[in-house]
């Protein structure tokens, strides 16, 4: 059985973890929180800004100790930034403390997503679909590694994936 007290969300920018988070929280009754907005509220600046003055490095330190306070209670259901899983210790407090769940879209839907996206510091570059593609590339493993739950899909409706989710939940962790 698996640790059920949180619901964390994992994924490439633009996979829907934020929508689909807000909804499973509403539907659950929990708690729930974005680590990249809590990051912004902490510092009242933007994630690029950050990325500017901290660099990646920077960002990293201050997503750790954000996911380590959000994975400290219990009922909450968190979408966590794309590159937490960068972080080994963050891997295995997501995987320990909660439900993991993968959202896995494809690089070319994500980039139909994100292109008019200004607060992507890492899609600021020539060729953001093919950064994209790299991002899924490096990060594909270490999100599942991470995971109780991978969903795989590219047109889901975030209500079905909601709905399939609770089911999953449910089953998996009421059992």
């Amino acid at each position: 059985m698996n640790n059920c007290s949180n619901i964390y969300l994992v994924g490439l920018m633009g996979a829907g973890k934020t929508t689909i988070g807000r909804q499973l929280a509403r539907r659950l009754g929990w708690q729930f929180h974005d680590s990249d907005h809590e990051i912004v509220e902490r510092t009242g600046v933007s994630i690029p800004t950050i990325f500017e003055i901290e660099g990646e490095e920077g960002f990293r330190r201050r997503e750790a100790q954000t996911i380590s306070e959000l994975t400290s209670g219990s009922g909450s259901v968190v979408a966590t930034g794309g590159g937490v899983v960068l972080n080994p210790e963050n891997r295995v407090r997501l995987h320990n403390t909660g439900w993991v769940v993968y959202l896995n879209v494809p690089p070319a839907i994500l980039f139909e997503r994100t292109r008019h996206d200004r607060n992507r510091p890492l899609l600021r570059v020539p060729d953001p679909l093919g950064k994209l593609e790299e991002l899924h590339a490096l990060r594909d493993p270490l999100y599942r590694e991470a995971a109780h739950l991978v969903v795989e899909g590219s047109h889901l409706i975030a209500s079905g994936v909601v709905q399939y989710l609770l089911r999953e939940f449910h089953h998996q962790c009421q059992t």
